[in-house]
């Protein structure tokens, strides 16, 4: 089950203060985000994948609610991604997701196993959600954010796109994310 931090926004120099708020509670978590234009959901999870189960067992164990989403026809791309600690570019991703940065279209995931910390600088907040299985969470395009997977990643998350080619990072060039707390 996700949590959701809320920091007031700080500069670059400065660390975050005391949280503003903190939740474990799904029903909280969606309705603090949708105040925000975020979407937050839970999914069943379905059996546990064996370990190595590739990107179609995901998607086949999820076809069910893949289609579901994929019903508006807003995202009709999806792939489904998987990383370990073992990861031969787990460091050089790490690092380029924690830059914060914007698409020019909504970044959906569904995390299936394991877990990751979205951090969305919103206006005069940061919104720290770590998602874990079952939690699904849709950034609308242009929303300020990065990514933190952690130092030992271990997840699998089904990304659904409205661009054929996936998503594309426009970096900001804001240092915002080094003041606030990483996944480990």
């Amino acid at each position: 089950m996700g949590r959701l931090t809320l920091y007031a926004e700080t500069s670059s120099a400065e660390r975050p203060g005391a949280p503003l708020l903190e939740s474990s509670d799904p029903q909280q978590i969606a309705e603090l985000l949708a105040a925000r234009g975020i979407g937050y959901d839970r999914w069943p999870v379905q059996a546990e994948l064996p370990e190595a189960a590739d990107a179609a067992a995901v998607l086949s164990a999820y076809a069910e609610e893949i289609a579901r989403v994929q019903a508006s026809g807003t995202y009709p791309t999806v792939d489904a991604i998987r990383l370990s600690p073992d990861h031969p570019d787990r460091v050089a991703l790490r690092q380029k997701f924690l830059s914060e940065h914007t698409h020019a279209e909504d970044e959906v995931r569904f995390f299936v196993e394991g877990r990751g910390l979205f951090c969305l600088h919103l206006g005069a907040e940061v919104a720290q959600v770590l998602c874990e299985q079952g939690d699904f969470l849709r950034v609308p395009a242009g929303t300020r954010h990065w990514f933190d997977m952690g130092s030992a990643p271990r997840f699998s998350a089904i990304r659904l796109f409205d661009n054929p080619e996936g998503w594309v990072a426009v970096f900001t060039g804001d240092p915002i994310a080094e003041s606030y707390p990483l996944l480990d």
